[in-house]
């Protein structure tokens, strides 16, 4: 079943009803598909990478130096 849509007086579609659980499942599926784009973006970069665990005692250094 589509869901809902609002229209404004001249009948034009304006917007859509979703429930919680598809608007919850959707905004997952954007959020995965946002992951992606970085790593794609990262991955043309082509630069020189580091291991998880290095990166986090890094951040957790410059934090410390600025605070």
């Amino acid at each position: 079943m589509a869901p809902p849509f609002v229209t404004n007086i001249k009948g034009k579609k304006t917007g859509v009803f979703l429930s919680m659980k598809d608007y919850k499942k959707l905004m997952e599926e954007v959020e995965e598909l946002e992951d992606i784009k970085a790593y794609d973006k990262a991955k043309k970069r082509n630069e020189k990478t580091i291991p998880l665990r290095e990166a986090i005692k890094f951040l957790k250094k410059e934090k410390l130096s600025h605070a």
